[in-house]
């Protein structure tokens, strides 16, 4: 994906930020679903410009980001980086914004979901992620029913499908956490990948928008090669009378 326009927007708001990371929560207490590696401490590298990139995820974990108490505003997010499956970049799509959005009184989730190459493994991770989030709301002060889940690029690919994939209910149990609901309170998709799977680069047909599909905000550019998929996908959910809004720039 391009990241040149968007950063430059998004970043302008943002500014300098220390990273204020305060708890990391480890999804699978136990064997992690239908993956045979042993779990380990997640591989990373560091770019010259000094942003991690993490390259293997066996042991999937939220990094917990609190606002101030005078912020809060008891919304949480979920952020999931982008990366193509092989990579994370937690560093500019994960904790850069996430210290921002703390800013904004939200309490907010960067997860490590497995990678690379594990693209149903990601979407457990998500699922399992809203679950425990919420079986938490009392502890981090949070609304159960606003938990949004925001992604980058293949991250947003992940939250597409966690917001509208059948529910993940068919896992076994793990705990008390696996009770609460595995969906987004709303989604926010930013240059999402990986949407026009389909026949002849149409939408992916694990993606089908209903009425009842929580609201959907989607942000591209018109020179990213997934730009069509995104108004694709934007078209699904409005023909399906979902809330959706597209916000473009050249």
């Amino acid at each position: 994906m391009k990241l040149s326009k968007f950063c430059f927007w998004i970043f302008s708001f943002i500014g300098p930020f220390t990273y204020g990371q305060s708890d990391s929560l480890y999804l699978w207490p136990n064997a992690v679903p239908n993956e045979a590696k042993t779990k380990s401490a997640p591989v990373s590298t560091t770019l010259d410009d000094g942003s991690i990139r993490v390259v293997e995820v066996t042991n999937p974990f939220l990094a917990v980001f609190k606002p101030e108490a005078g912020k809060k505003n008891r919304k949480a997010i979920v952020i999931c980086p982008g990366g193509a499956y092989v990579r994370l970049a937690v560093h500019k799509e994960g904790y850069t914004v996430a210290n921002w959005l703390t800013e904004l009184g939200y309490t907010v989730f960067v997860l490590q979901y497995r990678v690379p190459n594990k693209r149903d493994g990601a979407l457990q991770d998500l699922q399992r992620s809203l679950k425990i989030i919420r079986s938490l709301a009392k502890q981090y002060a949070i609304d159960a029913g606003n938990v949004g889940a925001m992604g980058f690029s293949a991250g947003a690919h992940v939250v597409a499908r966690a917001g509208m994939a059948e529910s993940s209910q068919t896992l076994r149990a793990v705990d008390e956490a696996d009770k609460q609901s595995d969906k987004p309170d709303c989604m926010i998709l930013i240059y999402p990948g990986y949407l026009a799977d389909g026949p002849n680069r149409s939408l992916s047909p694990e993606l089908e928008p209903t009425a009842n599909t929580v609201h959907t905000f989607i942000f591209q550019t018109m020179d990213d090669e997934s730009a069509l998929s995104s108004f694709a996908l934007a078209n699904a959910l409005r023909n399906a009378k979902a809330n959706v809004e597209l916000h473009m720039l050249p």
